[in-house]
């Protein structure tokens, strides 16, 4: 009996070995899958400006590796300074230090998406927010009060007509790069489900619209496979709103079937395993130098 609906993913036009270099920027999905390539011995780079969960905000990030500006419109709370459009871990305690990893980090985005192979985007959500007094599309509210931001819901044209001359640029950085979209999973049930859903259809749309515009573009559907193959709370974290741990491997091992060759699906595991023995090393000597340590006192 067939007990279960499996989504149907054409076959891509190209395939991804351990001899390419895959960026992955977007919701904390690509953070998933990035770890699991990274694991697995590919040469990655995972959102090098944290996680970023709206399309514009990654748009306007990218733009900068493009273009080489790295300021930032920042701002101070108590004593740490923000970036509107980077994540908290870019947060420091000056505004130089601040402005000197941002500064550092699109630097080396840069440099690793004039020579990528691959760019995995993954789309969180469509709903964004603006600050009132400038109406900046920020990527990080930082936790600061509603009342300063606008709330507001791109359209499937936006998306697509900011990304369509996005992606014309990149391919004049890097004629080669292959771009892979997806919707992430995870749904945003911060403004509800039924907003959530309006949402991941906006997503969905102008994907489509952009992958069949866009030479070497290409889509999976991590979004459907969740809601279809994976149709059961058990495959989800404790929040009811994640991917468990399970999940997320059926979905990576969906998509190495889709964009690996059984030869490269084979050197993952090998791979994995050495990873696998160093952390366990690393953890045995961590345990032996602690247990020094207290000797000596």
């Amino acid at each position: 009996m067939q007990l279960q609906t499996t989504i149907d993913i054409p076959k891509p036009a190209f395939q991804i070995s351990q001899e390419d270099k895959l960026m992955l920027m977007g919701s904390c999905f690509a953070d998933e899958i990035g770890g699991k390539l990274t694991t697995s011995g590919f040469q990655t780079m995972v959102n090098p400006f944290g996680t970023l969960y709206n399309p514009a905000s990654i748009a306007v990030l990218l733009l900068r590796c493009i273009s080489g500006k790295a300021s930032a419109e920042v701002f101070q709370d108590a004593d740490t300074w923000h970036s509107w459009l980077h994540h908290t871990r870019f947060s420091a305690p000056t505004k130089a230090e601040l402005l000197g990893r941002i500064e550092e980090a699109t630097a080396a985005a840069a440099a690793f998406l004039q020579s990528a192979d691959v760019l995995l985007l993954t789309f969180g959500t469509a709903i964004v927010y603006r600050l009132k007094e400038s109406g900046m599309l920020v990527a990080n509210c930082h936790k600061q009060p509603d009342r300063l931001f606008l709330r507001e819901r791109l359209s499937a044209y936006d998306i697509v007509d900011q990304w369509q001359m996005l992606l014309s640029l990149l391919r004049s950085v890097n004629p080669n790069l292959k771009v892979i979209f997806t919707v992430s999973p995870i749904r945003h049930k911060r403004d509800g489900m039924h907003v959530n859903q309006i949402s991941k259809g906006i997503l969905l749309q102008a994907v489509d619209e952009l992958v069949g515009c866009v030479s070497a573009g290409d889509y999976f559907p991590s979004y459907e496979i969740m809601l279809d193959e994976l149709r059961d709370y058990r495959f989800y974290a404790d929040d009811m709103v994640h991917p468990s741990p399970l999940a997320v491997e059926y979905i990576w091992q969906r998509f190495q079937q889709t964009y690996m060759s059984p030869q490269t699906v084979e050197q993952c595991h090998v791979k994995l395993k050495e990873w696998k023995r160093g952390q366990h090393r690393q953890i045995l000597q961590c345990t032996m130098n602690d247990g020094m340590e207290v000797k000596s006192e």
